[in-house]
């Protein structure tokens, strides 16, 4: 499996790069890693550091993108940066999947007009797996797309879907819609319309979904715009860090509290671990023609390794095909329909 990485993507890279490109290809021997970016740069930050990158193919690139820079130029003058690089590596066959923790808007743009999406998405979405108490849960979109309509946010119920059934074993994704209530007739008129067309398709809709229930797992696939989606996204990371922090502070606060908190030490591990959003590696992209990961920007080695992990799962589970599927299908049921 290749997978080719921007090297200098993050506000990590390319250190936190490299190391987890390095501890992916020890733990799985599968993964083959081709890195993006100065080369000259590189070999010099893995010397310094202990990192072996003699199992790794290295690309040259010029220049790096920068958070700041318009998403568009990646196609035009940061079209030599190691992002650009990356995306059009994966673009002419010789990688499997792509993975960066760059600029979400040049991922977006790069891998819509570079990789393309498939014929009959309308547009792709960000799609992080989240814990919840129950199972793991997929969201929806989380900031590619801040602007939607109902038949957008019914595909991205579909896409959503398939990403559960293939990559996470989910049999039936329970389908939500992220809303202000859970009666059919909440929300604006857009969500109103979106609640009717998501009852009446193929898909296992459980109805509205309010975010204080969110975290309850009561759904597999919450769907919602990008704006809302990155909302959700932000504040469920910066609760999950606060209480940490919070619960670290009471067990430390005298012998008693010390001794209570050896004897859970197993258990916090176990929370820690589940509430810890570099297990999780990063966001699918899901309805380009290829696999595309974008990672969080802060990603440390741990994220960038279980990022490669969830490509490789995500390329090997055939989920790019199945979606091309099922879009034949809707398009086969609506010829049948007009005929």
């Amino acid at each position: 499996m290749k997978i080719v990485v921007d090297a200098f993507g993050g506000d990590n890279a390319p250190l936190a790069v490299l190391q987890g490109c390095a501890m992916a290809m020890q733990q799985d021997a599968n993964i083959q890693v081709l890195l993006c970016g100065d080369i000259a740069k590189m070999q010099a930050c893995a010397a310094d550091n202990g990192i072996d990158l003699s199992r790794m193919q290295l690309i040259q690139a010029d220049e790096v993108f920068d958070m700041h820079d318009d998403p568009q130029e990646v196609l035009k003058s940061k079209a030599g940066t190691s992002l650009a690089v990356a995306l059009q590596t994966l673009a002419n066959g010789a990688a499997d999947a792509f993975v960066s923790a760059g600029s979400t808007g040049a991922v977006l743009v790069g891998a819509t007009f570079v990789v393309k999406r498939l014929k009959g998405i309308k547009r792709a979405a960000l799609a992080p797996v989240m814990p919840s108490t129950g199972a793991p849960f997929l969201l929806i979109d989380c900031g590619a797309n801040l602007h939607v309509r109902p038949e957008i946010l019914v595909q991205f119920g579909m896409l959503g879907t398939v990403y559960m059934q293939k990559v996470m074993g989910v049999k039936n994704p329970r389908v939500g819609l992220l809303n202000n209530g859970t009666e059919d007739t909440k929300g604006g008129d857009m969500l109103v319309e979106t609640y009717q067309m998501l009852k009446e398709s193929d898909l296992n809709f459980v109805g509205n979904i309010e975010a204080r229930d969110v975290p309850a797992g009561v759904c597999d696939v919450l769907v919602t715009d990008g704006f809302s989606g990155n909302i959700v996204l932000k504040l469920t990371e910066g609760v999950a860090t606060s209480f940490m922090g919070m619960f670290k502070q009471v067990l430390l606060k005298n012998i008693m509290t010390k001794l209570a908190a050896m004897m859970i030490k197993p258990g916090l591990k176990e929370l820690k671990k589940v509430l810890d959003y570099t297990e999780y590696g990063g966001a699918p992209l899901l309805g380009i023609s290829k696999p595309v990961i974008k990672a969080h920007g802060s990603s440390n080695a741990n994220a960038i390794m279980h990022a490669l992990f969830q490509a490789e799962k995500f390329a090997n589970t055939g989920v790019t095909a199945e979606i091309a599927t099922r879009l034949q299908a809707t398009k086969g049921a609506r010829a049948d329909a007009d005929a």
